[in-house]
């Protein structure tokens, strides 16, 4: 099979997929939040309890990544209470609840704060405050903060799309892109034919990061000279904090770093069976074209340097020797961010569908490091929060609502150790819960979904995620025979397939089937076009279940709950301590 005909083949599964979420949208919309949430505690049966621990957690011989480095500080220190210089946005006139556009305002308290040394925070009172065009935050040991993200706390509003923004450059290389390579939305069915929306999966209203950050590259005419490496690896193990290095003269302990896996050795390479293991799947293009691009990035802290080896802090996610060589380079992200009691508002504007969205964006990480969102709401968003180039960022306690659809909630791409807790998303999103290109040790952790329900495995190299202690409400399409529900349905473009990588995890995610399945029906959970070694552990719900997921993944505790251990991610932090 050519190329081109496993495009065509997946450009058939998206359509499929597309007809699918429509149809999901039209029951889901009919759920009140207030209707969900009553489902949720009084229509969710206890299912079987475990009484011993599962096989996998003393397994020898199936693999199971450590996921407890996730989060802020990898994992180990509670998020901060913010302190510092208080700059208050009302001091640089804006004034809330006046219907008078705030973003002049906003921007001098922020350049205010900018000239501030040491930690800053930047207060809002509660009240409506408009804005129209981007937020800018670059540096590191800044809090934006609000009042709460209630309807009474502090409210961004943000009348129109980014589409209507001068990005001042910004998307000039994605423009590029998506137009050399027609990258388009075409959905025969709606007589839609257009370039897809460089506010698909790019940008936000608040933008994070360094100055000038690169995010993905996308177009070689963009690149700039490679930074020196700091050196390069020589050895080290999957699953080890320790390794050795051509030279340590260059590392210093707190120092961030950059480890760099490339594919050079073309369709058959070390790093590509690393990432895949013996399967049998049509690995996509991208995987061996672009030779001199890092097909994994592992973002991480020296702790530590012991003669020719450092300790680094966080366990490798794959080997390093002569086949799997890697180089090490600095890393320079903006630290200790913090967005936090805010309620971003944007209109009940008309949603035109996947891949055409007009850019009601949130909030857009790109470059950043040991950070947080935390307490945040967002109202017919078409994504909440982007995320590019970042590590080690924890976002927790948001919730999605609004009268239509959206892309994304929460964009997990190109990042490592991200930590995703405390997701309430009410609204229907086409990518509800999602591992997209290139991240990797990342969870989806203590979250609930109450409407058209996707958990997606993007493709493009993302391997080694979790989905944690997840709740999720279904509604079924009427199926007398044979009820089933396409769970996994992961997308991507084929050049990036497949789904995932290997020991992708789910782990006890509890499905309350509201309704299209009768008692005593069984519900057909199906994954079909996924990726390796895939564990599922822990998969119950209100109907028995069975499940269908191609490859064949680990499978433990199908129509149980680990009882004993809610959360995968707080057993193994716990084992750590």
């Amino acid at each position: 099979m050519t190329e081109n005909d496993l495009n065509i083949c997946f450009f058939v599964v998206e359509l499929t997929y597309c007809v699918f979420f429509v149809k999901q949208l039209e029951l889901a919309m009919k759920a009140t939040c207030l209707g969900a949430l009553s489902i949720l505690f009084t229509s969710l049966p206890l299912p079987t309890l475990a009484n011993t621990l599962p096989d996998i957690l003393s397994s020898d011989t199936d693999y199971l990544t450590d996921f407890s480095y996730a989060g802020y500080k990898f994992g180990t220190t509670p998020l901060p209470t913010a302190t510092g210089t208080v700059i208050n946005v009302t001091d640089y006139g804006a004034v809330p609840d006046d219907a008078i556009d705030d973003t002049h305002a906003i921007i001098k308290a922020i350049d205010a704060a900018n000239s501030t040394t040491g930690n800053v925070i930047v207060r809002f009172p509660k009240g409506r405050f408009i804005i129209s065009d981007y937020i800018e935050i670059t540096r590191s040991n800044f809090v934006l903060q609000g009042a709460g993200s209630g309807k009474l706390g502090t409210v961004f509003y943000f009348p129109r799309p980014l589409s209507m923004v001068d990005d001042k450059g910004k998307l000039e290389e994605i423009r590029k892109y998506l137009k050399k390579y027609d990258k388009r939305q075409r959905t025969p069915t709606e007589n839609l034919d257009i370039l897809y929306s460089e506010y698909s999966w790019t940008a936000g209203y608040l933008w994070v990061g360094p100055k000038g950050n690169r995010g993905f590259a996308y177009l070689d005419e963009y690149n700039t000279p490679a930074s020196a490496d700091l050196a390069m690896g020589q050895q080290g193990a999957r699953g080890e904090r320790i390794l050795s290095v051509s030279d340590t003269s260059k590392f210093s302990a707190g120092q961030r770093i950059e480890i760099l896996w490339h594919n050079r050795q073309g369709k058959e390479g070390a790093l590509i069976q690393s990432i895949y293991g013996d399967t049998d799947l049509a690995i996509g293009s991208r995987h061996w074209t672009n030779p001199d691009k890092p097909l994994v990035k592992q973002r991480t802290v020296v702790e530590a340097i012991n003669g020719d080896k450092i300790t680094i802090a966080d366990t490798l996610l794959h080997d390093i020797n002569m086949k799997l060589p890697v180089h090490i380079k600095q890393w320079e992200p903006i630290d200790n961010v913090g967005i936090e009691d805010i309620r971003f508002e944007f209109p009940s504007a008309a949603w035109f569908g996947h891949h055409v969205e007009a850019g009601y964006n949130g909030i857009y990480l790109s470059g950043v490091a040991d950070s947080w969102i935390r307490n945040t709401s967002f109202e017919n968003a078409d994504s909440g929060v982007i995320t590019y180039d970042s590590a080690n960022v924890t976002i927790s306690d948001l919730n999605f609502t609004g009268d239509k659809a959206g892309h994304y909630a929460v964009h997990l791409g190109n990042v490592h150790n991200f930590l995703v807790q405390g997701l309430h998303i009410f609204t229907p999103v086409v990518h509800t819960f999602t591992f997209n290109t290139q991240s990797t040790r990342s969870v989806y952790k203590d979250s609930f979904a109450y409407a058209g329900v996707v958990l997606d495995q993007h493709a493009g190299a993302n391997h080694q995620n979790l989905f944690d202690n997840l709740t999720l409400n279904i509604d079924v399409l009427p199926n007398a025979t044979r009820p089933t529900y396409p769970l996994y349905n992961g997308s991507g473009a084929g050049y990036w397939q497949p789904g995932h990588g290997r020991f992708n995890t789910s782990w006890n995610l509890k499905l309350n089937i509201r309704s299209g399945v009768l008692s005593g029906q069984k519900l057909h959970i199906e994954g079909l076009a996924e990726g390796p070694d895939a564990r599922v552990i822990g998969l119950s719900g209100n109907r028995e279940l069975t499940l269908e997921y191609f490859p064949t993944p680990y499978v433990e505790r199908l129509n149980e709950r680990v009882s004993d251990i809610p959360s995968l991610y707080d057993y193994q932090l716990q084992q750590r301590d």
